[in-house]
């Protein structure tokens, strides 16, 4: 079992990375403008960002609050997915990204987001795509482990603490639960609306090699890369390297139609 700290450290060590690949701070721009195209405007509640890490959101979403599970003097707020410091429906649109594969339990995660998330409010969820080249490249240079054929734990078991939780990681539960619909599909309708599962090509985050991997390509062919990435769109089974996921909160929940 790895200590629920690891994350802080890779937090830490990402922050170096980060500086030195001018690339892929332009390339995480382009991932948060499209995070950015469905965030609800308007006065619905607040804006948070959960797992933040390094707090980049701010660059394209100034007014959305950072958090994450340990204070850094660049976040705004300490939360923990599973227990979340705000009221019932204050937030407009909550955000996670490269989040979601980090949830041991997601049933317990969508449930807390539940609560907090104001009825027509959305969850927006980016992730590593698991298209078949992608997939192998991230199989064998992440050092995150895929978790293809290892059931995901829906629900925690009752003594679950959240404030003691470990590290946990599977890059490809988002694809599992949204792509290929592994059977889960089911729980997540009881709150939420999937309004949106975008499979994106990706490719100039892959082969700049992300935060810790080689870059393969100098700076200024980012434009031929993205270009190239309009022809990988058609085929996204095979070429996919991100996921974009959006929820919208149901109005009326499956419990109170039932009574």
């Amino acid at each position: 079992m790895i200590e629920i700290s690891q994350h802080d450290i890779e937090i830490q060590e990402n922050r170096a990375h980060w500086e030195r690949k001018p690339v892929l701070q332009r390339v995480y721009r382009d991932f948060y403008q499209k995070i950015a195209r469905w965030t609800l405007p308007g006065n619905g509640g607040g804006m948070l960002e959960l797992g933040s890490g390094m707090g980049n959101i701010k660059d394209v979403l100034p007014d959305c609050l950072t958090s994450d599970l340990f204070p850094n003097p660049w976040l705004d707020r300490v939360e923990n997915v599973y227990a979340l410091n705000w009221p019932d429906a204050a937030v407009g649109n909550l955000i996670l990204f490269d989040v979601f594969h980090h949830l041991q339990y997601p049933g317990r995660a969508l449930a807390e987001m539940a609560r907090v998330v104001r009825p027509a409010g959305r969850v927006i969820i980016f992730e590593p795509g698991m298209g078949w080249l992608p997939r192998l490249i991230m199989r064998f240079f992440h050092h995150e482990p895929l978790g293809f054929g290892v059931p995901i734990e829906w629900n925690a078991p009752q003594d679950f603490d959240p404030a003691t939780h470990s590290y946990y990681a599977a890059q490809g539960n988002s694809w599992r639960i949204f792509v290929q619909h592994e059977g889960l599909v089911e729980n997540i309708e009881r709150d939420w609306r999937v309004i949106h599962v975008g499979r994106e090509p990706g490719w100039a985050w892959l082969l700049c090699g992300g935060l810790r991997g080689p870059q393969l390509y100098p700076d200024k062919l980012l434009p031929l890369v993205r270009l190239v990435e309009r022809g990988l769109r058609l085929l996204p089974a095979l070429f996919a390297g991100r996921l974009l996921v959006v929820l919208e909160r149901k109005t009326t929940h499956v419990d109170d139609k039932l009574a």
